[in-house]
C-alpha cells in the first residue's frame, strides 16, 4: 500500500471514529420549572452531573410548571425528559381535572424513569405582618404566582382554612416575590419546591421572614404528605417547620429507546450520593419513593432497577 493510499485509508478511518464519537453521544432536553425555582437549580445540577459522568448531553428548559411539562407530551420526541408528579401523569391519562377534554394517546405513552426530591410547599410571611398560622391571613397581600403547582395548591389551602376571601392576591410574577416582599408590596408569598428552596433562602437572608408551620389538623384537611424541614434550614429559622409535600419523578415517554433511558436511570443513582454533597435537597431520595410512581417504569430503566435488586410491582413494569 502506497503512502497516498495509507494516508486516504488513516483519514477515513479518523473521520469514522469522529462520526461514532458524536453519535455515541447521547442528547436529551429536559423541562423542568421556572427559572429561580428549586427544581429549575436540580436541572442544572442533574445536567452537570450527566455530562460529567460521561456521554449524556442535557439541555437544561424553563417551563411554566408541572402540568405544561406533561402537556408537551403530545409534540415531544425522543429526547424528552420532564419533571412533575405522578398524581397529574394520571390525572392527564385518565383527562381529568385540568386535562378534562384535552385527553390525547401520547399520555398513555408516559413513562417513569426515577424520583427526584419531593415539592415541598412553603408559605413564606414577612415578619412584620405577625402572621404565625395560615388560618390568620386575613387582610394580608400573598402572592401565589401563576399557572404553577404552588399556585394551585396555594389556593386550594387558602379555600381549606377559610381565608381565600379575605386575602388579596398580588399579581406579582413568582420570580418577583422576594423583591415585591423587601419592598412591602406584599406580605407573603407561596411557593412549592424542594427545601432548601432558593427564593425562599433568598427571602430569609435578606429579610425577616416566617416560613409558617401547618397543624396536623390542616395537613390531615390537605390530604397531602407530611414533611418536615428541620430547624436551620433557613437563616433565622429556630425551629423545625412542619408543611406538606407532593411526589414528584422524572418521566419520559416511550418514544425513548431503551439504551437511553437505562443510561439516564443507572447515570442518576450513581451520582446522588455526589449530588447530595453540595445540594442537601437530594439526600431525601431514596429508591423506596418509587412506591410513588402509580403508572408504568420505562423499560430501559427497569432494567437498570432490576441489575440493582430494587424491587418494583407487576404494575410498574
Amino acid at each position: 500500500m502506497n503512502i497516498v493510499l495509507k494516508s486516504a485509508v488513516a483519514a477515513i478511518a479518523l473521520a469514522a471514529a469522529a462520526v461514532t464519537a458524536v453519535s455515541a453521544e447521547t442528547r436529551v432536553t429536559y423541562k423542568s420549572a421556572k427559572t429561580g425555582s428549586s427544581y429549575y437549580q436540580m436541572g442544572v445540577e442533574l445536567a452537570e452531573a450527566m455530562k460529567a459522568a460521561g456521554d449524556i448531553s442535557v439541555t437544561l428548559e424553563e417551563s411554566q410548571g408541572s402540568v405544561q411539562n406533561v402537556m408537551e407530551v403530545r409534540a415531544r420526541g425522543a429526547d424528552y425528559v420532564f419533571t412533575t408528579p405522578p398524581a397529574l401523569v394520571g390525572l392527564a391519562q385518565g383527562g381529568k381535572a385540568m386535562f378534562e377534554g384535552k385527553g390525547n394517546p401520547a399520555f398513555d405513552d408516559i413513562r417513569a424513569l426515577f424520583p427526584i426530591p419531593s415539592l415541598t410547599m412553603h408559605f413564606v410571611m414577612s415578619s412584620e405582618s405577625g402572621v404565625t398560622d395560615i388560618a390568620d391571613l386575613d387582610g394580608q397581600t400573598i402572592l401565589l404566582g401563576k399557572g404553577s403547582f404552588g399556585a394551585r395548591e396555594g389556593e386550594k389551602y387558602l379555600k381549606l382554612f377559610g381565608v381565600a376571601d379575605s386575602v388579596e392576591i398580588a399579581d406579582v410574577e413568582l420570580s418577583n416575590a422576594v423583591a415585591a416582599l423587601k419592598n412591602g408590596q406584599i406580605d407573603g408569598f407561596v411557593t412549592a419546591g424542594s427545601y432548601p428552596a432558593p427564593n425562599v433562602i433568598e427571602a430569609a437572608a435578606s429579610a425577616s421572614v416566617t416560613v409558617l408551620s401547618m397543624t396536623e389538623a390542616q395537613i390531615s384537611e390537605t390530604k397531602r404528605i407530611k414533611l418536615t424541614i428541620p430547624a436551620g434550614t433557613y437563616a433565622g429559622q429556630d425551629a423545625d417547620i412542619t408543611t406538606t409535600s407532593l411526589p414528584v419523578v422524572a418521566f419520559t415517554t416511550t418514544k425513548m429507546d431503551d439504551d437511553t433511558a437505562y443510561a439516564l436511570t443507572k447515570t442518576f443513582w450513581e451520582n446522588k450520593a455526589r449530588l447530595g454533597d453540595t445540594s442537601p435537597w437530594w439526600n431525601g431520595v431514596e429508591p423506596t419513593m418509587l412506591s410513588n410512581v402509580t403508572g408504568k417504569i420505562h423499560p430501559g430503566a427497569v432494567r437498570y432497577y432490576k441489575e440493582a435488586g430494587i424491587e418494583l410491582s407487576e404494575e410498574q413494569m
